[in-house]
């Protein structure tokens, strides 16, 4: 990788990382972008080169989910319980999600991401509480929203938190918890969505240097550096803003998010 880039992976680990930290989500949706115009000159063709972004996204999700997932915990806004109802479905979704990567279209899978994540930004900005909603889900609701939210993730390499944090508000959860609990399931989504990509890139002979399928370890070092740092102060800030600016920050992030996908 040439030098330069070297200097511009902790910078994209410092974005990443504050969004971590603040909304509740992975930061994919910088990462995969960015390391997909960054690898052209490992793979100028094309073939396996947002594969490897996607990959990489995840491996680097990993390292930047765990501060913010600490100082959330130290909060005392992760519900746990649904932590233990959500993340195995996720992690489920997240791995199949990894194997279907390479039979879908980027722009058609980018349009529908971009499509439900519009929806969740309007849907924050209204402010609003649907009549009836699910206080305590069930474990067959969560295992489904998980396992659909794990597949949706993977595929894009995002964190899961991106839609799992506008489910909880749904479900009637506070915005904090919200956050706390998204961050914690993230981590969950990235372990199973970059083990995914680390077997399915060693079976279709993924052969990038100093990669693990199509995980670039490099990559991942470079990220994670700037991210853990950055993670824990996201969550500090995301603790002392109130509830009602918290959600309109992420309305507005989800918009900015929704629009990108459908540009890009």
């Amino acid at each position: 990788m040439p030098i330069e880039y070297l200097f511009l992976l902790p910078l994209i680990g410092l974005v990443t990382g504050l969004l971590a930290g603040l909304f509740g989500v992975g930061g994919g949706i910088v990462v995969v972008p960015a390391l997909s115009y960054l690898f052209f000159w490992l793979d100028p063709a094309g073939g396996i080169r947002m594969h490897t972004a996607v990959g990489t996204s995840l491996a680097a999700i990993v390292f930047t989910s765990i501060p913010a997932v600490i100082m959330h915990h130290r909060a005392g806004v992760v519900l746990w319980r649904t932590v233990a109802r959500l993340a195995p479905a996720m992690a489920v979704g997240s791995a199949a999600g990894a194997g279907l990567a390479a039979a879908l279209s980027g722009t058609t899978l980018s349009r529908i991401v971009a499509t439900v994540v519009l929806i969740a930004a309007v849907y924050l900005a209204a402010g609003r509480q649907p009549r009836g909603r699910t206080v305590s889900p069930g474990p067959l609701l969560l295992g489904i929203s998980g396992s659909a939210v794990g597949v949706v993730s993977a595929l894009a390499g995002i964190g899961g938190g991106l839609l799992i944090t506008p489910l909880l508000l749904w479900l009637g959860r506070g915005i904090h918890e919200a956050v706390g609990t998204a961050a914690t399931c993230t981590l969950a989504v990235a372990l199973a969505g970059a083990a995914g990509f680390i077997l399915t890139g060693a079976t279709d002979g993924a052969g990038m240097p100093y990669s693990s399928g199509y995980v670039f370890w490099p990559a991942v070092l470079g990220i994670a550096t700037g991210s853990m740092i950055a993670a824990a102060l996201g969550a500090r800030l995301a603790h002392k803003t109130p509830a009602i600016g918290l959600r309109r920050l992420l309305a507005l992030f989800l918009a900015v998010v929704g629009v990108a996908m459908f540009l890009r």
